[in-house]
């Protein structure tokens, strides 16, 4: 299962950005999606920004709440994050992640390529 992310780059502080992330492959269903930021491209670590469930239930970090919008189109199998009011410390590459399972009914759980996003001041 591939996920391809996109809607990354640069805006100034308190403008707003929609990043996208849609799975695909050979898919029988998706359960859990997310979007994770690391502080760069050389670090490994990343936190939880964004997750939703398949039936549409979200959580979000204590920094985004009220920022951050996550939101999910089962059809697709896409997941979308509308971002308002970015700070500087919003910086970061911006991974979505995909848990569920295969057409052969194996699970798996799949990382985008990081799409960057940059808030300048």
């Amino acid at each position: 299962v591939q996920l391809q992310a996109s809607g990354g780059g640069l805006v100034q502080a308190g403008g707003s950005l929609t990043l996208s992330c849609a799975a695909s492959g050979s898919i029988l269903t998706v359960n859990d999606m997310g979007w994770y930021r690391a502080a760069d491209v050389n670090q490994r670590d990343v936190d939880v920004v964004a997750t939703i469930t398949r039936d549409g239930t979200r959580r979000y970090a204590d920094s985004t709440k009220g920022r951050f919008t996550i939101s999910r189109d089962n059809d697709k199998n896409a997941i979308y994050l509308q971002m308002n009011s970015l700070n500087r410390e919003d910086t970061g590459v911006y991974y979505c992640n995909a848990r569920g399972r295969s057409e052969s009914t194996d699970p798996f759980n799949s990382w985008g390529q990081g799409t960057l996003v940059t808030v300048s001041s």
